[in-house]
């Protein structure tokens, strides 16, 4: 044998099983694709929440939360429903939902607070839901951001594989594509594949696949900790839910090229159980990326809750479709009216005002303040008026972006970015005037105005993501910000079906010897911890603690 475990997957989650068996003293490789300028995968880009349960964070800004209520709207989100017939897909997708809540209703933050994860003070609220007690989304804030968004949730993993590189327990051999399992009397014992040239190109970029050799290496352990398919579109419309009607011919892409699904195929091949492949998490408030690294790159808008959203039509969506709610409720609406099937777009018109405080953007590169622990920036930009400095530039340069006076210059600019003039500008008027009608008084029966005054009883959301409510003809909070948005790939909920102790179970049910998976690869565990729809904060912390989880198990069973 060439190691104890073999991990594939050089991402956050193959890290904190890393982590877990490097530590017990077992021999580990990892392989990736990429190079080393890529280790930490996926997790580096994101903006790194972290759901947290009656965390002290919480209760700091008069939060009440609590493990019971987690776990209700964690199921009202989740809506299991292939729990019936000898070997339902659900089944261990429902136990690691529970699990995880759990998790991060108890040990969960002393346990990151140890590996090296330092929180912010912000607890943000996103998903709050579809808008009933019992369905999706968040009742309260639990949304955590780290110090270091993404990088500050994946760098200590990082550090402790590069440390116990150095000591010689782990090896990272980059360049190193898995084209198999070695599967010998049944059970897995090793992986094969090729080893790719080479390519010094910067993190995220697109690197060369030409290969420069074969390898095969042999182990007890296999995890697969590789990731989901949201950079391959042909997977991603393959695998398209029904229920959400049919894919978007044109979708930008969240995730580096490198996030290519492969090994779940190849895990199913070497016999694991694949599960619930239609289950997926896109967002519907995409714009793309002005200056972009991958291909497609798109970059996702979090609103906060005051933007004006119409369909491509110009016709306001309806509930849930608002903005920070429902993403995949949004995505059904899209997706399903027939008369909007034609169309891969939706629109935001806000207030600059709007845009200054209530627009963040996803990724660590687009928050410079969390990421490079600037508190002064911090402060400067959350606190401070005008808008930050990455979201200016998507304003001015971004290429889904229009800026005008009036709302007639606006809308006559917001035509000018698709093939057809879809939108009349009487009509967009008109349901600008019965919006800004509701605002006048702190009483309304629109959903949205009454979602926006619940976001400002909360003290997190009126000193960083919510506006006073305001006309959106006020002269002084203009000028108008139209925003063109598209659908964004990003998450697989489905995968390779897996056990509480991440070991991957066959097509009889019963674990496959010697195989392992976790992260998106095992859809968060389980291969649907998420069920249909996810709470906001939960995939990093899914592959935290798949990982340890599949760590700890190769660990006992060593």
């Amino acid at each position: 044998m060439d190691a104890d475990v073999i991990i594939v997957g050089a991402g956050l989650s193959g890290l904190v099983a890393a982590r877990e068996t490097s530590r017990a003293g077992l021999r580990t490789i990892i392989i990736d694709q990429e190079g080393p300028q890529d280790l930490g995968g996926q997790a580096w880009w994101s903006f790194g929440g972290l759901f947290l349960v009656d965390s002290p964070e919480q209760r700091r800004f008069g939060v009440r939360d609590s493990f019971d209520l987690a776990w209700q709207d964690w199921r009202g989100s989740a809506q299991w429903d292939r729990l019936s017939g000898e070997l339902p897909e659900d089944a261990w997708g429902a136990q690691w939902g529970r699990a995880y809540v759990e998790f991060a209703a108890g040990e969960k933050r002393a346990w990151i607070r140890e590996a090296g994860i330092d929180l912010t003070p912000v607890v943000g609220w996103a998903e709050r839901g579809d808008l009933s007690a019992g369905g999706h989304g968040n009742s309260v804030p639990r949304f955590h951001v780290p110090w270091g968004t993404g990088t500050g949730v994946v760098q200590p993993f990082m550090d402790a594989a590069l440390a116990a590189s150095d000591t010689g327990r782990t090896e990272l051999r980059h360049r190193h594509r898995c084209d198999g399992l070695i599967v010998e009397g049944g059970a897995v014992v090793g992986v094969h594949g090729a080893i790719l040239e080479p390519d010094p190109t910067p993190r995220g970029v697109s690197s060369s696949r030409r290969t420069v050799g074969d390898f095969a290496l042999r182990a007890p352990a296999v995890i697969v900790a590789s990731g989901g398919i949201g950079g391959n579109h042909d997977l991603v419309r393959r695998h398209w839910p029904e229920r959400l009607g049919t894919p978007p011919t044109r979708m930008i892409t969240g995730v580096p090229a490198s996030v290519d699904g492969r090994m779940i195929d190849l895990a199913g091949e070497a016999g694991a159980r694949l599960v619930n492949r239609d289950r997926m998490w896109h967002y519907t408030e995409g714009v793309q990326n002005w200056s972009p690294v991958w291909p497609s790159h798109g970059i996702r808008i979090l609103p906060g809750p005051s933007p004006l959203w119409l369909d491509a039509l110009g016709r306001r969506l309806p509930v849930p479709g608002l903005p920070g709610h429902d993403t995949l409720g949004t995505l059904r609406i899209l997706r399903t009216t027939p008369e909007l099937a034609a169309h891969d777009h939706s629109w935001f018109i806000v207030t600059s005002r709007m845009a200054a405080k209530e627009f963040a953007l996803s990724g660590s590169e687009q928050n410079p303040d969390l990421t490079y622990r600037d508190r002064g920036l911090l402060l400067r930009t959350r606190l401070g008026r005008g808008a930050p400095g990455p979201v200016r530039a998507f304003v001015e340069r971004g290429a889904d972006f229009v800026v005008a006076d009036t709302l007639t210059a606006l809308v006559d600019r917001m035509n000018g970015l698709t093939a057809q003039p879809l939108l009349d500008p009487a009509a967009v008027a008109r349901v600008v005037a019965e919006r800004d009608a509701e605002v006048r008084n702190p009483f309304s029966k629109d959903a949205q105005m009454m979602s926006i005054r619940n976001s400002r009883r909360y003290l997190g959301d009126r000193l960083t993501r919510t506006t006073a409510p305001h006309r959106l003809l006020d002269p002084s909070a203009g000028p108008l910000v139209g925003i063109r948005l598209h659908t964004l790939t990003r998450k697989s909920l489905g995968g390779i079906q897996t056990d509480l102790s991440s070991r991957a179970l066959g097509g009889d049910g019963a674990p496959v010897p010697g195989l392992y998976a976790v992260g998106e690869a095992a859809g968060f565990g389980g291969g649907g911890a998420h069920g249909t729809s996810a709470l906001e904060g939960t995939f990093l912390g899914g592959c935290l603690f798949s990982g340890r989880a599949a760590g700890r198990a190769v660990v006992e069973a060593s």
